[in-house]
């Protein structure tokens, strides 16, 4: 089975940096796809930044400019810088990776169990 844990949440103030870390664990070739999604409390799960394996990057409107991410394909890791943290990115980030190459098949649609982030006026 493929497993995926987060780390690098926390408290910062408005203004602040976090970065955040995934970790993918288990058998696999390859991932094509990477990206942090986060769930603000009464609101639906969004996605903040994706990553392809080749590195294509796509950002939710709201965090373009101010967020990076990033990822190390022979660690089957996945990063998201965020600068300029503002009250309004507080949530839980959750990591997400779809089409994970295993040698006998593929999985879609792994997801950690997140990290907290929580940004202070």
């Amino acid at each position: 089975q493929v497993q995926l844990v987060e780390s690098g949440g926390g408290l910062v103030q408005a203004g602040g940096s976090l970065r955040l870390s995934c970790a993918a664990s288990g058998s696999m070739v390859t991932i094509n796809y990477m990206g942090w999604y986060r769930q603000a409390p009464g609101k639906q799960r969004e996605l903040a930044a994706a990553i392809t394996s080749s590195g294509n990057t796509n950002y939710a409107d709201s965090v373009k400019g101010r967020f990076t991410i990033s990822r190390d394909n022979a660690k089957n890791s996945v990063y998201l810088q965020m600068n300029s943290l503002k009250p309004e990115d507080t949530a839980v980030y959750y990591c997400y990776a779809n089409q994970v190459v295993l040698s006998n098949g593929v999985i879609y649609g792994v997801w950690g169990r997140g990290t907290q982030v929580t940004v202070s006026s």
